[in-house]
């Protein structure tokens, strides 16, 4: 491969100038030496066949995928043929591997590599050994799960099998061999193979092994090596050294390694560490079936035990493609392959790059590649489902690139924002039938109608993807750069999640604009990564619906310290108006929205007028909870909220000793000083949403005086607009705290404003800190419009900021006067399961910014960021908002796009979200976004004030250094 990276200059000439000069022809007999892999002989063939310049070079980028490195024959056979093959600069398998590096040359040398050749010089073996594992184990997975072809569940249970630096466990071996082994005897033995190459998990179990060895020394150098080494690459490289001999399954002590669950000698038998085979995410997907059998069959399958085969035939047949069975299978995906913003790097799938704003599964080279072999299998006449095969006519004449939309799609897998569906419209799927299917061959009693009813059994757009969209490139250019996502592809190790890093970083930091986190994965064949430090709720190990467990992600990346929950009944129905709900089931009642949680009624109290309204009703009708006058005498709840009047707060249910008159703002809780005399008192303002009854929603923090602070970084502002390191420095100075986060220039002369939710801040700083978006400059004073009905004057004396974004229809959030360009989020919690986990914890209120940080991590665009409150009709209001300066419209579409993918995954309770603690509470959500318009129209829509946009939009990107 040297000699290949070596003569790339020559591989372009090749390419580009003379095709027709490369001997290709005359090389095909390099490809016998990949005879014992198929997929590799295959590609190896077509590359040394090709006449098409950009044949070649697509196969060319394509071949490591299947040809790894170590197949050192096939290659230096292939540059002698082809002089100049080079991998594909980006994507290359060890990418994923990089923030193992330990030195910062190698790590950096690392992202730039086509290659492992190409960072040999400057990461060096003996000091990077995760590295170098990581990057080994990936050649060897992308070779063995590319037999898997387009089965996403054999693919899926193969990879993770490669994605830890520790031998497989008993489960995930054993879902790999019920799952693929009809599909493909060849990824069983590629797996085997590397399954075999490792000793046992605890390597003290092994011990006896060592007494297998063959000479005193070695039995010496295996025993020291078991009871001192910990890591595998560790052990095997000390048993090749110690022993002088390398890994050979004739070896008996290799043997004795490569053993499992068998016995290999007679009175031998291994073994292995009980397991769980838990995959807690998937788990939560089994109460969603629609059939107990199906139920039954989700639950063995991703529970204790990973089933046996026929659990997952049954399941395969009867469950994965039923379409009744939709918003399991949906929740299932969602664990798989979560759908991401944006797609772009595809080689073969062309036509579905460049969409920053669009929602895809499955947009990697593996799937492009997939979609290419799915084709390639198709032009034989066949479309092999696992139901039903699909005789064609020669797609290659017939329809052709209709028939790559559908492989790509099949394989990228778009999905709706608001379904997160990924079926084929069923109009496309019966016009293709009907055109190139070979109607002579269809099995008996089918017909394009009827099969696709099996496959595609919707044309409703919110549920089906229509391939009209994909039948031409993007009509968007080089103005994708205007949207960002950081963390697609993944940049992380298999045991980090990423996060965008709306932090900033300190001078002379390398900056990048992603975070790679610790986390803990929620099951030992999951996955499904959670941040190291955060609280998970995760089904009961038995899989009974409705009962749950409480577990910390603790720093051995382990799911630890696991409190049973007490467990729901969800088959409890509500009856309203005579009707019985299920549990589940939102709907509206009048203008309020409503959902049945466990047999309770959670609904919002915004006040409504209805056709049968009347007229004294309508004379009387506010908009505001109650009826309440339009007056605003702000009072302050203890569960930190201000409301705009005594009577509001009354009718949100606190009682006259709850409250008292006065924004919350303007109460000093370190006044008097509730704090022990050696503790220091600082307000900490926040809106609780738990019962304060039960758990206090203090408005302070006490911390120790100290002498000497530590170093810790969470950065303050003072008073003056000085930045100190953390509250320890900044009151070792004598000073005052002004907001938590960096100083920002724009707030080093302190000006008030009202937030949207209707309590004035000491700057716009403060406001962000807290996660208010500002709704207009200077002291809150009116109560903001609530309704749609009638005219509301409320607002009229506040005068908004001008709305900076053109090209968008302004929304006005509740209790807000100005409108602004955002994806907004009305949301239904449960109280009394926040109550729980609040009682099960650390007996801490649950407040509205734990919520909004937590949706925080899941909005992927660092052109967008999230701001919210708890508004006075008893919803959480959620904003994403774009966060330029002048937003172009296509950031405006992705705020929208990231809100609309939030309420989805609310509304269908998909462990995404409902797996955090305390997201699974958030139990329905309505959204609304501000629609693109043209640059004519916007200047004439917003007519309701001189318009907004609430200082948020002035103030450009650096309001993403709060966290």
């Amino acid at each position: 491969m040297a000699a290949v990276a070596a003569r790339w200059p020559w591989a372009l000439l090749c390419l580009v100038a003379a095709p027709l000069l490369c001997p290709a022809a005359a090389g095909l007999s390099c490809c016998y030496h990949a005879k014992d892999n198929l997929m590799c002989r295959d590609v190896c063939e077509q590359i040394l066949s090709s006449k098409s310049d950009s044949r070649l070079k697509h196969l060319l980028q394509r071949a490591p995928e299947y040809c790894p490195e170590s197949m050192r024959e096939v290659w230096g056979c292939i540059n002698s043929s082809l002089p100049g093959v080079l991998k594909k600069s980006d994507g290359w398998v060890g990418l994923g591997c990089c923030e193992l590096a330990i030195a910062v040359e190698c790590r950096q040398a690392c992202k730039q590599a086509s290659a492992k050749n190409d960072i040999l010089k400057v990461c060096r073996k003996e000091y990077e050994n995760a590295l170098f594992s990581c990057i080994n184990r990936n050649e060897m997975g992308s070779v063995c799960c590319s037999y898997a072809g387009h089965h996403t569940n054999c693919r899926e249970y193969c990879q993770a099998i490669f994605r830890t630096d520790s031998s497989p466990g008993p489960s995930q071996i054993k879902a790999v061999e019920n799952y693929c082994a009809s599909i493909s005897p060849q990824l069983i033995h590629c797996v085997n193979n590397y399954t075999q190459s490792y000793p046992m998990r605890n390597p003290t179990d092994s011990l006896y092994c060592c007494d297998r060895a063959e000479d005193y020394a070695c039995q010496t150098a295996c025993k020291r090596i078991l009871m001192s080494m910990k890591t595998e690459l560790e052990i095997v490289d000390g048993l090749i050294e110690g022993c002088k001999t390398m890994p050979l399954p004739q070896d008996p002590l290799w043997q004795c390694f490569l053993e499992s669950s068998r016995s290999v000698h007679p009175g031998v038998t291994v073994h292995p560490p009980p397991s769980t085979g838990l995959d807690g995410a998937k788990l939560h997907c089994c109460s969603k079936a629609n059939s107990s059998t199906c139920r039954e069959l989700c639950t063995k399958l991703y529970s204790t035990s990973w089933g046996n085969s026929q659990s997952w035939q049954e399941f395969d047949r009867f469950c994965e493609y039923n379409a009744v069975e939709v918003s399991m299978l949906t929740c299932l995906a969602d664990v798989r392959e979560p759908c991401q913003l944006g797609c772009r790097n595809l080689t073969y799938c062309t036509n579905f790059n460049n969409r920053p704003t669009e929602l895809f599964r499955s947009c990697n080279t593996q799937s492009d590649q997939g979609a290419m072999n799915d084709m390639k299998l198709w032009e034989k006449g066949s479309i092999k489902m696992p139901f039903i095969n699909i005789p064609v006519l020669d797609i290659k004449k017939c329809q052709p690139e209709m028939w790559k939309a559908i492989a790509c799609s099949l394989q990228i897998k778009p999905c709706h924002s608001k379904s997160r569906g990924s079926i084929i419209c069923k109009s496309d799927c019966v016009e293709i039938l009907k055109k190139c299917g070979d109607h002579n061959r269809f099995p008996e009693g089918h017909s394009a109608e009827s099969i696709c009813e099996l496959l595609s059994p919707t044309d409703d757009l919110e549920n089906c993807i229509p391939l009209d969209t994909y039948l031409s490139p993007s009509s968007l250019g080089n103005i994708v750069e205007d949207v960002t996502h950081p963390c697609n592809p993944n940049p992380c190790a298999a045991n980090q999640l990423c996060e965008v890093n709306r932090k900033g970083c300190q001078s002379g930091e390398l900056c990048l604009p992603y975070l790679c986190v610790p986390g803990c994965k929620l099951g030992e064949a999951s996955d499904f990564i959670v941040r190291q430090g955060t609280l998970i709720q995760v089904p009961s190990s038995a899989g009974d619906v409705g009962c749950y467990k409480i577990c910390t992600c603790g720093h051995s990346g382990l799911l630890e310290n696991c409190m049973e929950m007490r467990c729901v009944d969800l088959q409890k129905s509500c009856i309203v108006g005579g009707q019985r709900k299920s549990h589940g089931t939102s709907f509206n009642i009048d203008c309020n929205v409503c959902s049945c949680f466990a047999g309770n009624l959670i609904c919002s109290t915004r006040q409504c007028l209805t056709e049968h309204s009347s007229e004294d009703e309508r004379r009387k009708f506010t908009g505001l909870p109650c009826n309440c006058v339009d007056q605003f005498v702000p009072v302050c709840g203890q569960n930190g909220r201000t409301y705009p009047s005594a009577c509001i707060a009354r009718c949100v249910g606190l009682q006259d000793n709850q409250f008292e008159f006065g924004s919350c703002i303007s109460k000093d809780p370190c006044n008097p000083n509730p704090c022990n005399k050696n503790q220091r008192c600082i307000p900490k303002k926040q809106v609780c949403l738990t019962s304060f009854e039960k758990f206090e929603c203090s408005q302070h923090e006490c911390v120790p005086r100290q002498l000497n602070c530590d170093q810790t970084r969470d950065p303050v502002c003072d008073t003056d607009n000085v930045e100190y390191t953390n509250l320890c420095t900044l009151y070792q100075k004598g000073k005052s705290l002004a907001y938590r986060g960096p100083c920002q220039p724009f707030c080093r002369s302190a000006e008030p404003v009202c937030g949207q939710d209707g309590q004035t801040y000491g700057s716009v700083c403060a406001a962000y800190a807290q996660r208010v978006a500002v709704d207009y400059p200077g002291h809150c004073q009116a109560v903001g419009v609530l309704s749609d009905h009638g005219f509301h004057s409320e607002c009229a004396f506040v005068q908004c900021p001008q709305l900076s974004a053109t090209g968008c229809k302004p929304l006005l959030a509740p209790g807000a006067c100005c409108p602004l360009c955002a994806g907004m989020l009305r949301i239904l919690y449960d109280k009394d399961k926040l109550d729980n986990f609040a009682r099960v914890t650390n007996k801490r209120p649950i407040t509205v910014l734990d919520i909004l940080e937590k949706i925080r991590l899941h909005v992927s665009v660092p052109q967008c960021d999230v701001f919210g409150y708890l508004s006075i009709e008893s919803e959480i209001v959620i904003l994403i908002i774009p966060v330029d300066q002048n937003p172009k419209p296509l950031q405006i579409e992705a705020c929208n796009k990231e809100a609309e993918k939030i309420e989805s995954l609310i509304n269908s309770d998909s462990p995404t979200l409902a797996s955090h603690v305390p997201l699974s509470a958030l139990i329905a959500s309505q959204v609304q976004v501000s629609f693109s318009i043209s640059s004519a129209s916007a200047q004439v829509a917003p007519a309701l004030h001189s318009l907004f946009i609430s200082l948020l939009l002035t103030l450009s990107s650096a309001l993403t250094c709060y966290v």
